[in-house]
């Protein structure tokens, strides 16, 4: 084997190590500007002038250059835009910094506490059933059971003396991501949409990489309810909208009741109270103002729908309002569902190990 030997060089390095660093800022200013590459490059540009992050030689032309090189953005009559690879990039680096944020341990491979049909063999073993893959025999044990049965003297196999090992029960899952693009999402200059949409991002990473045969909907939830396209997360934006709670789990509901996946469940991603209502005629009654009890009601009947259908709710409140508190807390309760209470920037962290762990349950 011939080994090559080069001069290292430090400015090169540098250099690169510098341009990894303003796309990770880069693709955290796409998210914010909903995917629109020429405003998060001139937000960059402000940023970096301000706190001299250009410098070895690499400015916003050397950096947006060293972008479209990497196929990351592409050139169009109406200005810069993702490409395929440039999503791709946005997805892997949201799970990367999801799990980065997890403790140690806590990553699943979707096993189940009991055992069944899987690919992954346990030490413990069983009598064959007819059926049983061959690839299964334990054949230590069954020439123990022969032996025991027959004797040294003439040593006979029969299918009574078969044992197999168990296998791994690996489950499957139809997920639903519901995500609040109210206004409340952005109100008083906090921004919770961002780390939510980083989720949402990250999550169908998982799914789409580690996950193949689970499904996955996202769906928003504003005035009306709407499915999106996963490849579209990076370009969701929150509107002048008030908050359908009760549109979100109906849609929900709807798609879980298509999919063919024995495990359901439904996240949901919001910040606020409930606020508006769709009415028989299809119109919108709407009101901002304080806990509205007939919106609560018929909030609170559809998370006793999804619990009568055995679907779990698992509720992440990016609030501490002691209203809204109390209103997720009863939510919580007649759904029986989960709900977390935290920062915007530590979501990611508490929704990946709940949906981890949440797929160990039995299958029956």
């Amino acid at each position: 084997m011939d080994f090559r030997y080069a001069e290292f060089d430090a400015a090169a390095a540098g250099r690169e190590q510098l341009l990894r660093q303003l796309r990770k800022l880069f693709h955290h200013l796409l998210l914010q500007t909903g995917g629109d590459v020429d405003e998060a490059l001139r937000w960059l540009a402000r940023i970096a002038e301000r706190y001299g992050l250009f410098r070895g030689g690499v400015d916003l032309e050397a950096f947006r250059k060293w972008l479209e090189g990497q196929e990351a953005i592409r050139r169009t009559p109406a200005g810069f835009q993702l490409t395929g690879r440039g999503e791709r990039a946005i997805r892997r680096e949201s799970l990367d910094a999801i799990f980065a944020s997890l403790a140690s341990g806590g990553a699943g491979e979707h096993r189940v506490a009991a055992p069944g049909a899987g690919v992954e063999r346990l030490p413990e073993t069983r009598p064959y059933r007819f059926g049983d893959p061959l690839s299964l025999i334990d054949t230590t044990s069954t020439l123990k059971n022969a032996l025991r049965r027959s004797g040294l003297g003439n040593v006979e196999v029969g299918e009574e003396d078969l044992e197999v090992f168990e296998t791994e029960h690996l489950s499957s899952c139809a997920t639903v991501l519901l995500v609040d693009v109210s206004h409340s999402m952005i109100l008083y200059g906090e921004d919770r949409i961002t780390p939510a949409k980083r989720v949402a991002i990250a999550l169908c990473e998982l799914i789409r990489t580690r996950y193949p045969k689970d499904r996955l909907h996202v769906v928003t939830f504003g005035d009306e309810a709407q499915e999106v396209p996963l490849e579209s997360l990076t370009y969701l934006t929150v509107g002048p909208y008030h908050t359908n709670t009760r549109a979100g789990l109906l849609l929900a509901q709807e798609l879980l009741r298509k999919s063919r996946q024995a495990n359901r469940q439904i996240f949901m991603v919001t910040d606020g109270k409930p606020s508006a209502l769709t009415e028989r005629n299809g119109t919108i009654y709407k009101n901002p103002f304080g806990l509205d009890r007939r919106i609560v009601a018929k909030t609170l009947e559809e998370a006793e729908a999804c619990r009568r259908k055995g679907i779990p709710i698992t509720t992440f409140m990016l609030t501490d309002d002691p209203v809204l508190v109390e209103f997720v807390e009863e939510f919580t309760q007649v759904g029986r569902g989960r709900a977390y209470y935290s920062r915007a920037d530590r979501l990611g962290s508490f929704l990946f190990v709940d949906y981890l762990r949440n797929r160990r349950r039995p299958v029956r």
